[in-house]
């Protein structure tokens, strides 16, 4: 409403002016009156010009002391233009700052991610060792006690030979008899010795983690389903590169593959080409023969076929078990959770499965953790791991861990694909 007031204004001021102005030049006129020596026509006009020019001071003047918007555009115009374009400068620089910071983020998450999926194998690894070493130690045992009689034996023999040489000095043939049966004796003595050392050897590398390889240990595996009997060599050939580069990798990390160091008998490598090239769908591990030590320039190996089949039907219930209501804490919660995985585990390797683990989610299976030893004192939980797909013989086994019954009925593990 001020706006049409101030034109209003504007219009009858000017009205009111020019008819001022007007009138001053015809008064000016008709009295012929001269300013600055110009004629009276010219000072008619001088004096119209100059009313004209104060309706447009007087008229630019009521707006500017009005209007503060009419001030500031006039005024202060260019000023505002810069900060805006600054400010958009500003906001273009916040928004490319805002994504670095989003992509950082999500690097971060992928980051940790893998760190979990690390710590996994790390466990699995541990356990394997922990296995070997029970292994060995019984072995050592049991060589201790069989060298145990051995040396006893070697003591009588001794002492008998001593004997024999005192009382029957012409009998040279039952000595020499009785030092080859004593050398027979140290022998087996030195053997057993040094098998003991080895022994002892390993089971001290395994207790510092010197053991990168087990025996038994799949350096490659692949599903083999060949057309025609020639494609047998390429890839037994790809799958030995392959066998090398993790046998290199891990033996002797740090140092360029550029040699062989992994041994597999040419016999096995034949008769596997041979019953490859009989067709079919197939499952070809390479194998380690024994333990190997970090360092070693050899690795032996051998080759392992068995028939691709499906061994895990999604929805099969690997394992089950229970907690009890008094097992509340996080570690008992967790070593139940453990049980249930590696109970799974030993299931699909008994159903003829080659994977090296069973694959599920780090953050769901932590959530879980928390929820069951949150729950009231005194509630039992069933838990059951049920296969979420269908694997064959070489496929990797992913598992869902369900709550039975109760609140919160059911936990999903979601799988990663590798």
């Amino acid at each position: 409403m001020s706006g049409w007031l101030l034109i209003l204004a504007l219009l009858v001021l000017g009205g009111v002016l020019a008819t001022l102005g007007d009138r001053l030049g015809s008064s000016v006129g008709k009295a012929r009156l001269s300013l600055f020596n110009l004629r009276p026509r010219k000072t008619a006009v001088l004096i119209t010009v100059l009313t004209g020019s104060l309706i447009s001071a007087v008229s630019l003047g009521l707006m500017l002391a009005v209007s503060e918007r009419l001030r500031v555009g006039l005024f202060e115009l260019d000023g505002l233009q810069q900060k805006l374009r600054d400010g958009r400068t500003a906001l273009d620089r916040s928004t490319a700052a805002l994504g670095a910071s989003q992509e950082a983020l999500q690097r971060s998450a992928s980051a940790q991610h893998l760190a979990e999926q690390g710590v996994v194998r790390a466990e699995r690894g541990r356990e394997q060792a922990r296995q070997q070493l029970a292994s060995v130690e019984v072995k050592a045992q049991r060589l201790r006690r069989e060298l145990q009689p051995l040396q006893t034996q070697r003591q009588d023999l001794t002492r008998e030979r001593d004997r024999l040489s005192r009382e029957i000095k012409g009998r040279d043939q039952d000595i020499r008899s009785t030092e080859a049966e004593l050398a027979r004796v140290k022998q087996r003595i030195r053997a057993g010795e040094a098998e003991l050392k080895g022994l002892e050897t390993k089971l001290i590398a395994l207790r510092r983690g010197d053991v990168v390889i087990s025996s038994g240990q799949a350096l490659a595996t692949a599903k083999v389903a060949l057309k025609r009997p020639g494609e047998a060599r390429p890839v037994i050939e790809a799958l030995l590169r392959q066998a090398n580069q993790t046998a290199f990798e891990r033996v002797l990390p740090g140092q360029p593959a550029d040699s062989q160091i992994l041994l597999v008998p040419r016999a096995d490598i034949a008769k596997l080409e041979g019953l490859l090239g009989k067709g079919g769908s197939w499952v070809v591990s390479i194998l380690s023969a024994a333990n190997v030590l970090r360092g070693e320039r050899q690795v032996l190996g051998f080759p392992d076929l068995r028939p691709n089949r499906a061994v895990i039907r999604q929805g099969d219930v690997m394992a089950t078990t229970a907690l009890e209501g008094d097992e509340l804490s996080a570690t008992q919660v967790r070593n139940r959770l453990n049980l249930l995985l590696t109970a799974s585990f030993a299931k699909a390797q008994r159903q003829g499965s080659v994977a090296d683990g069973v694959q599920f989610d780090v953050n769901l299976f932590n959530r879980l953790g928390r929820e069951l030893s949150e729950r009231p004192s005194g509630q039992s939980v069933k838990l059951e791991a049920v296969a979420l797909r269908n694997s064959d013989t070489p496929d990797p086994i992913f598992l869902e861990l369900r709550r039975v019954g109760g609140p919160s009925a059911a936990a999903q593990f979601q799988p990663r694909r590798p």
